[in-house]
C-alpha cells in the first residue's frame, strides 16, 4: 500500500467525510414513501438524515432505544482522561430537525415479507424499504464471560457506562497492578481499538501510576497498523505495555470475574484489571430477522446494501459483510450515504448507482502522535474493492511534526463526522 499523504487522500475522496458518487436524485411524488431504520448509531443515523435531505417527501422513522448515543470513536481517550465521557454524546435533535421521525423503542421483529417493524413497546411500522444498522453484539466464546462477568471485567466496547467503569477501574487501582486487554479475533468493531486502548491506557499509568504495567493478551498474531503500533509501543510504551500474541500463548479461553483471573489454556493469569473484548457478530435483531449467514454477519449487495437474505432490507454499519470496508465508524458514515442513495433512487424507480465508499481511521498512540490508514473503495465486478492507489498508512518514518498534525485531524474528523451524522 502506497504511503498515505493527506493532500493525496483529500484529493481523492473530495473532503474530510466522503459521499457516494451515486449522487442524490430528487424524487417527486404524490404518494410518501416510507423508511423504516432500525438503530441510531453512525451508519443509521447518516442515512436517516441523508434519505431526508435528498427527498423530504420520504417519511423517514429511526428506532433507536436510547435517547443518547456514545461514540466508540475516541471513547479510549476518556479512558486515559484526556477527554471527558460528555464529548463523545451525541443527541437525536439534529435528525429531528431533518425532519426524521424518532421513536426510542426497541426493535423486537422484522417481517420482509410483510414489510413491517414490531416494537417491544407494541408498535408495528409499516414500511417501502427498511435500513438495519444493528451494530454489534458479543459470541460465547470465552467461557465465563457472562452478564456478571461483564461488570467484572468490562468490555468497554459499546461506549457509555461500561466506559465508565472502566475508567474507574483504573483510578481505584493501586501503583504496581496490572491491567490486561483481553483483544478478540477477527473481524470485529474498529480493528486498531484495542491497541489504540492500550495506548492510552499506559499514558495514563505513566502520569498517574508508573510502576504499573498493561498486558495484551491477544486471539491473532497479527492486527490492524501492526508495524506502526509495534512502533509506538517501543517508543512510548517501552517497559509498560506487552504484547503476547496467540501463538505465544495470548488466547484468552476462561475468565473468573470474581478473582480478576484471565485463563490461557490451563495458565491463570490474575491482575488488578481486566478489559476483556469478546468475539463478536452482528446485532442481535439482525439474526432474529433473519439477515445474518453462519459467519454471524450479514451478506449484502454491494451496489445498495440490500440484504442478499430478505429482500427490501437493507443492512448497513458493524454488521454488513463489506469487506474490504472495515467495521469502523467512518465506513458505517460512508455505507450509510451509499445506502440513501440507493433506497432514494430505488423509491423512485430507478436502479441504484456505483457507490465510491471511503475509510480513514486515525489512532492517538502517544503525546502528540497519532497514526492513520485510509483507502477508497468502488464496485469492481460486483463486488466491493479497494481503489488500487487511493489510500496508505501514516509512514514509519513521517516526522514528530507530522504525527503532531496528525492529532489535530483526529480530532477534527471526530467534530466533523459528529456533525455529519447526527447534526
Amino acid at each position: 500500500m502506497a504511503n498515505f499523504t493527506r493532500r493525496k487522500f483529500l484529493q481523492a475522496t473530495g473532503g474530510a467525510v466522503a459521499v457516494s458518487s451515486i449522487g442524490f436524485p430528487a424524487i417527486v411524488g404524490a404518494a410518501s414513501k416510507k423508511v423504516v431504520i432500525v438503530g441510531g448509531g453512525v451508519a443509521g443515523a447518516t442515512a436517516a438524515k441523508y434519505i431526508r435531505m435528498a427527498d423530504s417527501s420520504i417519511d423517514v422513522t429511526l428506532i433507536e432505544p436510547n435517547t443518547e448515543y456514545y461514540t466508540c470513536f475516541m471513547s479510549n481517550e476518556v479512558l486515559s482522561g484526556h477527554r471527558k465521557l460528555d464529548s463523545i454524546r451525541v443527541t437525536y435533535d439534529g435528525l429531528k430537525g431533518h425532519g426524521v421521525t424518532v421513536v426510542h423503542d426497541t426493535v423486537t421483529d422484522i417481517d420482509a415479507a410483510g414489510k413491517k417493524v414490531m416494537t417491544a413497546g407494541g408498535k408495528t411500522m409499516a414500511y417501502d424499504r427498511c435500513i438495519v444498522a444493528p451494530g454489534i453484539s458479543f459470541k460465547d466464546n470465552i467461557e465465563g464471560y457472562d452478564a456478571a462477568a461483564m461488570e467484572a471485567m468490562p468490555h468497554a466496547w459499546k461506549a457509555g457506562n461500561q466506559t465508565v467503569l472502566l475508567r474507574k477501574q483504573l483510578e481505584a487501582m493501586p501503583d504496581g497492578g496490572v491491567v490486561a486487554i483481553a483483544a478478540p479475533p477477527n473481524p470485529f468493531r474498529c480493528p486498531p481499538g484495542p491497541y489504540e486502548r492500550a495506548c492510552q491506557i499506559s499514558m495514563y499509568l505513566q502520569a498517574k501510576k508508573p510502576k504499573s504495567k498493561l498486558i495484551i493478551f491477544d486471539s491473532k498474531n497479527k492486527f490492524s497498523k501492526f508495524g506502526l503500533f509495534k512502533q509506538a509501543f517501543e517508543r512510548h510504551h517501552k517497559g509498560t505495555i506487552e504484547w503476547v500474541s496467540a501463538d505465544n500463548g495470548g488466547k484468552v479461553t476462561r475468565v473468573d470475574g470474581g478473582s480478576n483471573t484471565l485463563y490461557v489454556g490451563d495458565t491463570a493469569h490474575k491482575v488488578d484489571v481486566a478489559n476483556v473484548i469478546p468475539a463478536q457478530q452482528a446485532g442481535a435483531i439482525a439474526i432474529k430477522a433473519g439477515l445474518t449467514d453462519d459467519s454471524g454477519w450479514c451478506p449484502i449487495d454491494g451496489r445498495s446494501f440490500e440484504s442478499t437474505l430478505q429482500k427490501g432490507v437493507h443492512v448497513i454499519g458493524d454488521a454488513s459483510i463489506a469487506k474490504p470496508l472495515p467495521k469502523s465508524g467512518y465506513a458505517a458514515n460512508s455505507e450509510g450515504k451509499t445506502c440513501a442513495a440507493a433506497v432514494v433512487a430505488m423509491l423512485g424507480g430507478k436502479a441504484a448507482g456505483d457507490p465510491s465508499l471511503v475509510n480513514t481511521c486515525y489512532s492517538v498512540v502517544g503525546p502528540d502522535d497519532a497514526i492513520s490508514v485510509a483507502m477508497v473503495y468502488d464496485l469492481k465486478d460486483g463486488k466491493l474493492s479497494k481503489v488500487a492507489g487511493s489510500g496508505g498508512l501514516t509512514p514509519t518514518d513521517s516526522s514528530p511534526e507530522a504525527r503532531a498534525r496528525e492529532v489535530q485531524y483526529a480530532y477534527s474528523w471526530f467534530e466533523n463526522i459528529k456533525a455529519d451524522s447526527w447534526g
